[in-house]
Parts: C-alpha cells; structure tokens; sequence
C-alpha cells in the first residue's frame, strides 16, 4: 500500500490546467492546417475550370463564383492559356494562397 503526502494532493489537476491550454492550441493549429488545405484544392479546382473556360473564349467568370473573393490573373503563351488566382486564406493561419492552371486554346 502506497502512502501519499500531502504536499502532492491536486497535482494532477494543476498539471491538467497547464497542459490544456497546449492541446487546444495544437488542435487548432491542426484543425486551420486542415481547411487551409480544403481552401487550396477548392482554388486549384477554380484555377483549372477558369483555364478551360478562358481557352473556350468565355472568359474567366467562373472564378469568381468557384472562389469569391479571389483575384485573377490570365496570360497566354502561344496555343496555352493559363489563369492564376490568389485568395487569403481565412481562419487561424492567415496565408495568401495561390493556384495555377492552364489549358490548350482549342475553342477559337
């Protein structure tokens, strides 16, 4: 039988109110790392719709409904027509993020 002082009554709890605050933070930043990659694909997949429409000739406003509030850019070199976009990314870890994609001009 284990005899118990005084002096350690209650650290268990102490140590569990140090080391919460941790834990939530580390899920946090877990959680933001998780919707920042969310955020990212759902730019690429804008990115890749916005250079096969621009490669059709109707123009890029499809990114603008795929990824509101993101900021396009469109260059050509030769047949290819690539679309950039640029968004920052909302939550914990604010980041700007950016997607490119381009596309064969085959619908002139």
């Amino acid at each position: 039988m284990r005899c118990r002082s005084r002096g350690d009554r209650g650290s268990v709890t102490a140590e569990f109110a140090l080391a919460l605050p941790a834990v939530v933070l580390v899920l946090g930043f877990c959680l933001s790392g998780v919707q920042l990659a969310a955020q990212q694909l759902r730019l690429q997949d804008a990115a890749a719709a916005a250079a096969r429409s621009q490669a059709r000739g109707d123009g890029t406003a499809i990114a603008s409904r795929l990824a509101p509030g993101s900021s396009v850019a469109v260059f050509s070199d030769g047949d290819v027509d690539c679309v950039e976009l640029r968004a920052v990314a909302s939550g914990l870890l604010a980041m700007t993020l950016t997607a490119s994609s381009c596309a064969l001009g085959g619908g002139r």
